[in-house]
């Protein structure tokens, strides 16, 4: 049992921080564009493909610093002669933008890399048992993975309260018309902003890839967990994000982990509770298997009963 807890919580931890990762870049975007990047998990599955393709010339590291600066860029770019366009128009515009643009970069990508996953390899030197605890091994890759996330969370939390770029995107975000008064480039802020959140991504994207699947469902599988994270945590709070991240994480791990039913449950109790029961599928039905639901149904309570999410300070 006390096995299961400590790698279901070490999991529940990476996972979290990995969402973190994409959710961070989201939150700020938001908060600053009043915009819902539809296509913000593209870049994240970008990040992972352009990691795979410099890792076949000069190997994981150079990837893990070119390819989230390569997506950076692109995605400052469509925010410049993209986004930026089709902000005048309104929110409905941005949102059909993003999400068409969600769309042709998966395409994009199986053109380049085809339909089937990609073989994108964990480092060598990463490539062991970073340690044993009772019968299960841990992998160093995920260890890896765990303190890059926790890194780059306290470089972002240190960038955004202790430097003065960190001072004039903070206060962009809020108080946008004020920082263009005292002379600050505000578009250029919002186009690094978006630039830089998509680097977030990307950077998730290269961590995860070799320990995940990196193929060109991986956005589509990740973009509605994403929403739920930046929802629950509150639009427009990066603490919330973080807070909601590893929750959401921790659920689902633990979750996955349970293999009990409802009549498991009941059994005890003396209450049977079979197939041929009024609704017995859903009885016999474990929180392992009902584990993928949970993070939405956590999304509809905080709507009911809390629309601002747990820290945001705006209604959904």
């Amino acid at each position: 049992m006390l096995e299961l807890v400590i790698f279901s919580t070490l999991n529940g931890l990476l996972y979290g921080l990995l969402l973190f990762l994409l959710a961070s870049g989201l939150t700020l975007i938001f908060s600053m564009m009043g915009v819902l990047n539809f296509a913000h998990a593209s870049f994240y599955m970008l990040g992972a493909y352009f990691g795979y393709q410099i890792s076949l010339y000069v190997g994981y590291w150079p990837g893990l610093v070119l390819a989230p600066l390569l997506v950076g860029v692109i995605g400052a770019l469509i925010e410049r002669f993209g986004l930026r366009m089709v902000h005048k128009h309104g929110h409905v515009a941005e949102l059909l933008f993003t999400f068409g643009l969600a769309f042709m970069i998966e395409e994009l990508v199986q053109m380049v890399w085809g339909k089937t996953p990609v073989d994108y390899r964990i480092p060598e030197v990463l490539n062991f048992s970073a340690f044993t605890l009772f019968t299960t091994t841990y992998p160093a890759f995920r260890m890896f993975m765990l303190l890059m996330s926790v890194a780059v969370f306290i470089g972002l939390l240190l960038l955004l309260t202790r430097t003065r770029v960190g001072l004039i995107i903070r206060a962009a975000l809020t108080h946008p018309n004020m920082v263009g008064n005292l002379g600050h480039n505000v578009p250029m802020v919002f186009m690094l902003v978006f630039g830089v959140g998509c680097g977030l991504a990307a950077l998730a994207g290269v961590i995860a890839g070799p320990a995940l699947v990196t193929q060109p469902a991986m956005a589509a599988s990740l973009g509605p967990i994403l929403f739920v994270v930046v929802v629950v945590g509150g639009l427009g709070s990066l603490p919330g994000a973080f807070i909601a991240s590893v929750l959401i994480g921790l659920i689902q791990t633990f979750a996955v982990a349970v293999n009990v039913s409802v009549a498991d449950l009941l059994a005890p109790l003396g209450l049977t509770l079979t197939q041929n029961s009024i609704g017995g599928d859903l009885w016999m039905a474990t929180v392992a298997q009902v584990a993928p639901v949970i993070p939405y149904l956590l999304l509809v309570l905080v709507l009911i009963f809390r629309p601002k999410g747990l820290m945001g300070d705006r209604d959904t």
